[in-house]
């Protein structure tokens, strides 16, 4: 059905050198830090909003997400990864809903601790999927020296928790390039389970870059028919194999045809414009 490689095999050490350090299995998210004041913001996930996991969950593409989401609970465990980076090649491989879906199937309903960081500062769309009003958030974290635990929203229904992109300013890669950058993302993690980092695309900015060399791994995705194999060898060049924990194909029909033949459309219905994801070795030709 999908290739799958070991995931926990591939970090034998902590994949990111960052100022995040390396993590333990046995460290809890800091308990300084009232979670529960955090303000809710309720959204309508309909169907179009393309997070399977949550309009959808008993679909081929929500069980991929799912068999993801066990393997990064190994790599957890281990205390390999805590921070992880979710981004592509090329604008509109769907790196955004990915992490979206991801958000939602690590969190499994708020039993997780899962933020999740709009850091894409030239064209943020995260918020613009949950429908939500732009706020301040990371550029103004960054800028502005503003704590990032004050401009944190908690997402409902979806059970994580949200640092919009914040205001646009018109420098933002130049935001990601200063030291407060690393200061803020050792801050939260400390505070979650898991923080994942939705970033512009790896070509032609280097944002992608800078972000991934404070995460601990790298999720790279790929749209099937859409992505050129030179440039996705291109992005896993640049951002460094080392630090590329996968690569998600996105848009995998053929899955989706065969969960419906096997179980029935009554027992997994379409995925709402959401095609089933499998995850490849980085640089392994398919």
């Amino acid at each position: 059905m999908s290739h799958f490689f070991d995931l926990p095999k591939r970090l034998s050490e902590p994949a990111s050198s960052s100022s995040s350090g390396s993590i333990g299995a046995s460290e809890k998210v800091t308990a300084e830090f009232p979670h529960h004041t955090i303000p809710t913001e309720e959204v309508q996930v309909l169907p179009e909003s393309r997070i399977v996991m949550y309009t959808d969950p008993r679909s081929a593409g929500a069980d991929r997400f799912r068999f993801l989401r066990m393997c990064l609970r190994e790599l957890w465990n281990a205390g390999k990864v805590r921070s992880l980076l979710i981004t592509s090649p090329l604008p509109k491989d769907g790196k955004s809903t990915i992490a979206l879906n991801l958000a939602t199937a690590l969190a499994e309903k708020g039993k997780r601790k899962v933020l999740l960081i709009e850091a894409d500062l030239h064209h943020p769309t995260l918020t613009e999927q949950l429908g939500l009003d732009g706020v301040r958030g990371l550029a103004d974290c960054l800028d502005n020296g503003l704590d990032p635990l004050s401009v944190i929203r908690r997402i409902e229904p979806l059970g994580w928790y949200l640092l919009s992109a914040g205001e646009l300013r018109s420098n933002p890669t130049e935001l990601l390039q200063t030291e407060a950058l690393a200061g803020l993302l050792q801050k939260l993690s400390a505070q979650f389970d898991w923080v994942l980092i939705d970033s512009p695309p790896v070509t032609p900015l280097i944002d992608a870059l800078l972000l991934a060399r404070q995460a601990n791994a790298t999720l790279l995705v790929a749209r099937e028919g859409h992505t050129p194999r030179e440039t996705l060898e291109k992005a896993v060049a640049l951002l460094g194999q080392q630090r590329v924990l996968g690569i998600v194909l996105n848009g995998m029909e053929g899955l989706d045809r065969l969960y419906s033949g096997y179980y029935g459309n009554s027992r997994y219905p379409t995925n709402n414009g959401v095609k089933p994801l499998r995850l490849v070795e980085a640089g392994k030709r398919t």
